[in-house]
């Protein structure tokens, strides 16, 4: 495997992370996780037993480590542990990339401060939950985080949209509200070139380039948007 390493430091600190986030972890999730060889997990697991991290190997297991030496600030009880695995199985088939990616990193450091006790519940429940009616896994955006961060600093964005009707266009607009249908993320925005509030499939933006120029937000709600516009709005 062709490594392409991140920092080290940054590297080892996720390790440290995973490792609490499960009882038990392989060498080979980890190099496929960080993208490096197994030989590099192995150094990597080195140099932490060797900086004081109680590193627990279990031969033809994989790695743990040593129970009590997280103190977690938060306690999860079971039901809620159990709901923070279900979210984590629904998100992983979303269709966006960004919003996949960030959802899990951040549901992982979570489960990093589970009880000890709770972790191997929540790796077999995670095993037992499915969603038969999202089959279709293939991300189809990679743009969901971008706009949520347009969205809360009234940022410009410029986009290249493709629509139902086959048709591209260049558009500026003033990003305002998500929401989904069917699977499919739905973002509300002014479009500067329409001159009016419209609907983009997020998975039909080509191209997204947020501009330096930010606005004054809208007078309006969700609430409000849906009374006013939903009845006779249409993709662009």
């Amino acid at each position: 495997m062709e490594e392409k390493e991140k920092p080290r430091l940054s590297r080892l600190t996720a390790i440290i992370t995973q490792l609490q986030s499960k009882r038990i972890i392989t060498a080979k999730y980890l190099a496929e996780k960080h993208n490096v060889s197994i030989r590099t997990i192995y150094r990597d697991i080195r140099t932490l037993e060797k900086s004081g991290i109680p590193v627990i190997t279990e031969e033809g297991k994989g790695y743990s480590i040593m129970e009590g030496y997280h103190l977690p600030p938060v306690l999860f009880t079971e039901d809620e542990a159990n709901a923070l695995v279900t979210v984590e199985q629904l998100v992983v088939h979303n269709k966006d990339q960004s919003f996949t990616e960030n959802v899990s990193s951040a549901i992982e450091k979570i489960k990093s401060i589970l009880r000890y006790s709770q972790k191997g519940n929540a790796d077999l429940l995670a095993d037992r939950v499915y969603f038969g009616d999202q089959q279709n896994t293939e991300k189809t955006s990679d743009n969901l985080m971008q706009i949520q961060s347009a969205i809360v600093h009234f940022r410009v964005l410029k986009i290249t949209y493709h629509s139902l009707k086959k048709e591209h266009s260049i558009r500026d607009i003033e990003p305002f509200a998500i929401y989904s249908i069917n699977g499919n993320f739905l973002l509300i925005a002014y479009c500067r070139l329409r001159v009016n509030f419209r609907v983009f499939r997020i998975d039909f933006i080509e191209r997204l380039v947020p501009q330096n120029e930010t606005f004054t937000p809208h007078n309006m709600t969700i609430q409000k948007y849906f009374e006013d516009y939903v009845k006779n709005q249409k993709y662009p």
